[in-house]
């Protein structure tokens, strides 16, 4: 293929769309709940419940 100086040429630099999005930490339930079903999270002065339940879903209440 033959271009002129004035064609647009692709760069070879990814280009820069402004800062990359900050992916939230992965924490696995399992490492929270350890053995046991249910864990009690303070969170600005509340107390919430998250628990394990027989069909391995979790559930989070206040």
């Amino acid at each position: 293929m033959v271009t002129s100086p004035d064609t647009p040429q692709p760069s070879s630099q990814p280009t820069n769309h402004g800062p990359r999005p900050r992916w939230p930490t992965v924490i696995s339930s399992s490492e929270l709940l350890g053995d046991d079903d249910q864990l009690i999270i303070e969170h600005n002065g509340q107390h919430y419940r998250l628990r394990r339940t027989r069909q391995n879903k979790l559930i989070l209440t206040l």
